[in-house]
């Protein structure tokens, strides 16, 4: 939800990275996707206050850099951000143009959830440890076209994380939960309950001996 439970993930993961790697799989933060969905109907209606939801969306999640991260790193941070979030504006401002919220669009845009949370945690942990990694699930979970209820294509995906994890040598590798790719190289995501899909398949693909799901809701 804010910097104060990033806080208390990121002591989770300290006091478990003893002696073993770890796979952190990340929602948005809560209440995100929902804001980013109001975001994209306000402009498909025309209606010019999507930017106000746009300028929720970035404050929070400024915040949550600069309660996070050290002042002396939080120039370099902020700057990969806003790269984020100039993105997803550049998105807002297309479907505001043209009248348009089709589900692929809509899967971009709700993407940027999982992205800016997990770019956030990453940078965050990279404040504790050297040892970290952050890794882009769209360049693993491979989808068929089902936009916004994607389904995964097994073998290529197991065979994509195989290759990736066989080869990474950082303690702690943080991933956006959701948000996966068709052929295309387009974004596409898992559904409600996406993050959780995407934890399970790794460790599934991995035969990781502990899946654990830490949530925030019933």
């Amino acid at each position: 939800a804010n910097a104060e439970n990033i806080s208390k993930v990121i002591a989770i993961l300290k006091a478990n990275t003893a002696n073993q790697q770890i796979i952190v799989v990340v929602s948005a933060l809560g209440g995100t996707t929902d804001i980013l969905l109001e975001a994209g109907t306000l402009a498909q209606n025309g209606n010019s206050s999507y930017s106000k939801s746009f300028e929720t969306i970035e404050n929070r999640h400024i915040e949550a850099v600069r309660k996070l991260i050290p002042v002396n790193k939080q120039s370099g941070v902020l700057g990969g951000l806003k790269k984020i979030l100039n993105e997803l504006e550049t998105t807002l401002e297309g479907v505001f143009l043209l009248k348009e919220f089709s589900d692929k669009t809509h899967d971009k845009i709700v993407s940027f959830g999982e992205r800016l949370s997990s770019y956030i945690v990453f940078n965050a942990l990279k404040s504790h440890t050297k040892n970290v990694a952050l890794k882009d699930s769209r360049e693993l979970v491979l989808t068929d076209n089902a936009f916004t209820q994607a389904i995964v294509f097994q073998e290529e995906t197991h065979r994509n994380i195989e290759n990736f994890f066989k080869n990474n040598k950082a303690q702690i590798v943080v991933l956006p939960g959701f948000v996966a790719a068709n052929k295309k190289g387009e974004t596409t995501t898992l559904g409600r309950g996406g993050s959780d899909y995407t934890a399970a398949l790794i460790a599934a693909t991995l035969n990781s001996p502990v899946l654990e799901i830490w949530t925030d809701v019933s």
